[in-house]
């Protein structure tokens, strides 16, 4: 048997075993050929990693878990999130789980040759379509692995969300968390003095993961001391200051992290001395054309940053995409970003008491970028930061949890076509029947919706976005939470769940066992 034989039938196999799904009939000739149709069945696993929320002893953490309804899952099936390890600075463990909050889940033998126990479940999915949620205070809230199977993996979404009272960052900081990956880019972080920035790198695995930072300012690569080959150890989470990878201070940084084996969940940890912080997750993967929804109408200052990765300069046409449709913001009509140099704009007081999304395409030749912009709220002492990352559209399913009865906005935006969502509230944590409302969003808008709340609500609910109809909708949730003349606040995006994977169709054919 040679090599491409052996390869297809491996290639079978494995999209058998991955998808649980495997259609071999007799071949019929008379029939069209359907080999490449494909079916969209429910994924079968999904893997999470949620960073350690804050270091501040004056933190008040809620992790809020939440899986979908799908049809096609089967009746089995858990969702659970573990501690992980957090490296100290010194490489030292910081947490090591004794009191069953915090800990590795490593597998190793001890002294006795026994196993090492297995780090207890911080919080275990009860039910689809009901959110649970699980509270923690102080500077001990970990880091969490989490997985799911079964009826649980279809488009299971967990997001922590921490209000600090006082200190660098404080204000609310909300992240949902991410699945692991190999490739990550941040536009909008910093090394300036008054920024405390730490890129979290979240291993989920069994085996050590390398990574690699990269950081790029106005004028290119800033040269790092450490960036490179960082270790990170199995289940640990390593919070990496960017201020220790350079010797530059600059207001504008994109940062990369590339994996070179295993896999990490990364994120962004942005704390300012004066104006709050939050967590800046990635930006979607780098493309011609971007957008970035659900800018708060209240917003008193808008700075777009941008990238482009590749060898070629970028020439981007900057729209604002407002209730009433596109306009241009007044002197930003363009951005011109050459190539492996961050851009940065200040587009001000630009919402003028409306909600917007900022729609990034080519002038002309189509070169990828990734962005993202950086919010501010409020005045003098009481301003807030938040971070809005370029995104994927809702497509079929979007999710976003830990939505309150009061203090919670959706925006939804339809850059190129008229489209028609259908939005769901899930039941509530505590208490509460699930609602659904239907909105169509005129080409070129941004609408913020009434979204619909669960009637007898008790605790906090999920807000699920499913496109109808039309063209390519994308959203953005905004928490808001006065905190003694604080505006804080957080906002997370509502990309594809991608709660289905497409298999395509088989059909039995012997001669590819013919030598």
């Amino acid at each position: 048997m040679n090599r491409t034989t052996l390869s297809l039938i491996a290639g079978a196999t494995a999209l058998a075993a991955v998808t649980g799904f495997a259609a071999v009939t007799s071949p019929d000739t008379s029939a069209p050929d359907t080999t490449a149709t494909a079916a969209e069945l429910p994924v079968e696993r999904t893997s999470l990693t949620c960073p350690t929320p804050s270091v501040s002893d004056l933190a008040e953490t809620t992790y809020t878990s939440f899986t979908p309804v799908t049809k096609g899952t089967g009746s089995d099936g858990k969702a659970e999130l573990r501690p992980a390890v957090t490296e100290s600075a010194d490489g030292e463990d910081a947490k090591d789980g004794k009191d069953g909050k915090t800990g590795k889940a490593s597998g190793k033998g001890d002294k006795d040759g026994e196993g090492e126990k297995e780090a207890k479940a911080f919080l275990t999915a009860k039910e689809p379509g009901k959110p649970l949620a699980e509270d923690v205070s102080g500077s001990d809230s970990p880091a969490l692995v989490g997985t799911a199977d079964g009826k649980f993996a279809p488009g299971w979404t967990v997001q922590q969300t921490t209000e600090v009272a006082a200190g660098t960052g404080r204000g609310l900081l909300g992240a949902a968390c991410t699945a692991p990956d190999t490739d990550f880019w941040f536009p909008g972080a910093s090394t300036a003095a008054d920024r405390t920035d730490y890129v979290h790198l979240v291993n989920p695995d069994d085996s050590a993961a390398v990574v690699d930072i990269e950081l790029y300012g106005r004028d290119g690569a800033l040269e790092t001391t450490t960036g490179e080959g960082i270790t990170v150890a199995p289940h640990s989470d390593d919070p990496v200051l960017l201020s220790t990878l350079t010797t530059e201070k600059l207001d504008n940084v994109t940062v990369h992290v590339s994996v070179r084996s295993g896999r990490v969940g990364a994120s962004v940890q942005a704390l300012d001395d004066k104006l709050g912080g939050d967590w800046l997750g990635a930006s979607v993967d780098p493309a011609g054309s971007l957008v970035i929804p659900g800018i708060p109408k209240d917003a008193t200052a808008v700075r777009l940053i941008a990238f482009a990765p590749g060898d070629a300069d970028a020439d981007l046409k900057v729209r604002l995409a407002s209730p009433t449709g596109q306009i241009t913001p007044a002197g930003n009509e363009t951005l011109h970003l050459k190539a492996g140099m961050t851009g940065a704009v200040d587009l001000g007081d630009v919402m003028r008491g409306e909600p917007g999304s900022l729609v990034l395409t080519p002038t002309g030749r189509s070169v990828p970028v990734v962005a993202a912009v950086r919010v501010v709220r409020g005045k003098g002492a009481g301003q807030e930061t938040a971070f809005i990352p370029a995104t994927r559209p809702v497509g079929t399913r979007a999710t976003v949890v830990d939505n309150r009865a009061k203090g919670t906005t959706l925006s939804l935006t339809a850059p190129f076509g008229a489209a028609e969502v259908k939005v769901t509230a899930s039941a509530g944590s505590e208490r509460g029947t699930p609602a659904t409302k239907s909105f169509t969003i005129k080409a070129g808008t941004t609408q913020q919706v009434e979204a619909p709340v669960p009637s007898g609500l008790k605790g906090t609910y999920t807000l699920t976005v499913e496109s109808v109809s039309g063209g390519e909708v994308h959203g953005a949730r905004t928490i808001t939470d006065a905190q003694d003349g604080v505006s804080a606040f957080t906002v997370q995006t509502l990309p594809d769940d991608r709660g289905t994977v497409a298999v395509p169709k088989a059909d039995q054919d012997l001669s590819v066992l013919q030598q």
